[in-house]
């Protein structure tokens, strides 16, 4: 299978990739801005004499134009993209008052409109064969009748967001073959998550995460559509 997966340089993403390359024969495009972090994942990768094979793609996806990423695809028709796995996000803990408008601005750049950007630009090279599957990495902070904390106004109400455009899409692709669901994980042990919540500990590491999403997005594209998978210990 083709496979995309972004925000690949540290936690979930870096994780889902690994997980990836364990089950089957995969070209897996992995996307992330961290240069340092995707050079790590491309040496851990190739050190499990997997079937798959990864391309490292260093770009930021808080741009406007996304030509210099497209132009690393070589998909067609006879050669279709299988999965997209968005997962790249932003968060940033601040109260609401203090929170910049550029703040704002970026946080749905990264959470929201690189999805809408990505499916929009190879929306004709989806599988209508064998069926596509786009698997969009929520929060469970975006999801409605949950706990929310404190400072994460931006980031939550950008996950809330990918959840409805989950939704929309999965009514609009599903006769083409292209299914659209969400994972919403809880707190997962990740990177950002130490940044945002030094003295927080969660009881879900990047690895489970990462195996979980790696297994939904193959094993799930042909029996479910419009799902908003709440991923977590905790409601």
């Amino acid at each position: 299978m083709n496979i995309i997966v972004t925000g690949c340089s540290s936690g979930i993403g870096y994780k889902t990739v690994l997980a990836l390359a364990q089950m089957g024969s995969h070209n897996i495009f992995a996307i992330s801005r961290n240069s340092v972090g995707l050079n790590q994942l491309k040496q851990e990768f190739q050190q499990l004499n997997s079937e798959s094979s990864i391309s490292a793609i260093s770009f930021d996806l808080n741009q406007d134009s996304f030509d210099y990423l497209f132009s690393k695809f070589n998909f067609s028709v006879e050669n279709p993209l299988d999965i997209l796995i968005n997962n790249a996000g932003v968060l940033f803990n601040k109260p609401f008052n203090e929170l910049k408008m550029e703040e704002w601005y970026t946080s749905f750049n990264v959470n929201l409109f690189s999805s809408v950007k990505l499916i929009k630009g190879l929306y004709s090279y989806f599988n209508r064969v064998d069926g596509s599957h786009i698997v969009n990495i929520g929060s469970m902070g975006g999801v409605q009748g949950t706990a929310k904390f404190s400072g994460l106004s931006a980031y939550s109400t950008s996950k809330a967001a990918v959840n409805a455009l989950t939704e929309s899409l999965s009514v609009e692709f599903e006769n083409e073959g292209i299914h659209v669901n969400a994972i919403n994980p809880g707190a997962v042990q990740t990177q950002m998550l130490e940044e945002a919540f030094p003295d927080y500990k969660a009881e879900i590491s990047s690895t489970q995460m990462g195996h979980y999403i790696a297994n939904f997005a193959i094993n799930n594209k042909d029996i479910m559509n419009g799902r908003l998978i709440q991923a977590s210990l905790k409601s």
